[in-house]
């Protein structure tokens, strides 16, 4: 068998900083982990998390022109991000400010949840019947 190929010294010394880096965020940001791997394990999950993130975000920008909840998706994705990226945090923060009944530490009570989403639920059940069902 062949040895399998050692990646050149300045990518290894690259890869170690970047690890390197990542943990110590990690222990300054997160639940203050014991260990490396456990600190390592964290890191996948916030990177998942900020993926996912992302993804529901970049949907909700895309939905925005589109019937139905584009702003409610783009509120999620903040919300996911929020977790981990300090700017999503100070966005959301900004956007709950405007939404009126929303109190100053920023948690939409329930009451207003329930609302938005059957207005919600409402307006694309208006859209589909409008688009499809006028026949």
């Amino acid at each position: 068998m062949t040895d399998p190929v050692e990646p050149p010294a300045e990518e290894d010394d690259l890869r170690s900083l970047l690890e390197q880096a990542a943990l110590e965020a990690e222990y300054a940001t997160g639940e203050h982990e014991e260990t490396a791997e456990e600190a390592k394990a964290n890191i996948a999950v916030r990177l998942a998390r900020m993926t996912f993130g992302f993804i529901v975000l970049i949907i909700g920008i895309i939905a925005i022109p589109l019937p139905g909840p584009g702003w409610l998706i783009v509120a999620a994705g903040l919300a996911i991000l929020a977790k981990d990226v300090a700017w999503a945090e100070r966005l959301l923060r900004y956007i709950r400010k405007r939404v009126p009944g929303v109190p100053e530490d920023g948690k939409i009570p329930p009451s207003t949840m329930v609302t938005m989403a059957f207005i919600t639920l409402a307006a694309v059940a208006v859209s589909l019947w409008w688009t499809f069902g006028r026949g």
